[in-house]
């Protein structure tokens, strides 16, 4: 079992450290959060990133709009946060109302600031494997940190992902084929027979569908390593992931359980690019 809370502690211990360090220099890392609507799972989430950026050291500020709020209105948010020397990393809470062009808006957001990893600056940095510091998307770099603390050698392997999304699945291809790793991107539009081909052929199996259940034992390869991605919520409330954890553990090496498997580590991970981004746009080198 890889326990993504025990890891985020550790990651945000850690970043911890570094925010003091940054706080002994005079500098607060700044996040500011964007909320447009009411969505419950995005007020949620928004109020679990807040309670995160106090214990880390981080300053945090939520700007809530109402879900009639124009484009143009979120914009001018966002080219004042870019032009606010206190704010390190800027974030815009997903889904947007259906009216505002999600995609303009993470492009309006300076990449220098852009704690999610989704301007096509830092996109275009990760998938041609350019040197130097940018941020990547939080949730696919928190699980190459969960496949770290299994001590595994990734090189020279096989991994699967499935799902294609900007979010997860494409930067998730991109960081394990920079391990070295062979590399295949599933998606809806996989035959089911050659899903199953493929899975069983990988020693590295990623899932990020929205799809409870997608993945079995059946699909997998003996001792294969399975990140679950996936969360969600069956009608009688209970929380699920994209594999069948009951078939799959059995048959994994390792395996991350929903919930406690990669969740945490998203939050984790997003105060440590925050931390990240303050050092580098003040001009400090952190260790």
């Amino acid at each position: 079992m890889i326990d993504g809370k025990t890891i985020a502690q550790t990651v945000r211990a850690r970043a911890a450290e570094r925010a003091q360090k940054l706080a002994e220099m005079g500098i607060v890392p700044g996040l500011a959060v964007i909320l447009v609507g009411e969505d419950p799972a995005s007020q949620i989430y928004v109020r679990n990133k807040s309670r995160a950026a106090k214990k880390v050291g981080v300053q945090s500020q939520t700007i809530v709009m109402p879900v009639e709020t124009t484009e143009a209105e979120v914009l001018a948010i966002v080219a004042q946060l870019n032009e606010d020397a206190a704010v390190d990393a800027i974030l815009v809470q997903s889904p947007l109302p259906k009216h505002i062009d999600e995609e303009k808006v993470q492009e309006a957001i300076l990449p220098s600031k852009d704690v999610d990893g989704f301007h096509p600056e830092n996109i275009g940095r990760l998938f041609a494997n350019r040197a130097g510091y940018y941020p990547i998307a939080n949730t696919p770099r928190g699980v190459m940190t969960l496949l770290d603390a299994t001590q595994q050698t990734l090189h020279g392997k096989q991994a699967i992902v499935i799902g294609r999304s900007i979010l997860v699945g494409r930067p998730m291809f991109s960081l394990l084929e920079r391990a070295n790793m062979t590399v295949t991107l599933a998606h809806r539009h996989t035959p089911r027979a050659e899903l199953r081909r493929l899975t069983q052929q990988a020693d590295v199996v990623v899932v990020a569908t929205g799809v409870p259940g997608l993945i079995t034992g059946d699909d997998l390869k003996e001792g294969a390593t399975v990140i679950d991605v996936g969360i969600n919520r069956l009608a009688d409330g209970s929380l699920v992931g994209d594999v069948d954890f009951a078939s799959a553990e059995p048959k994994a090496a390792f395996i991350t359980p929903v919930p406690g498997g990669v969740g945490p580590m998203t939050i984790a991970t997003l105060m440590q690019t925050t931390v990240e981004l303050a050092a580098v746009n003040h001009g400090v080198e952190l260790d």
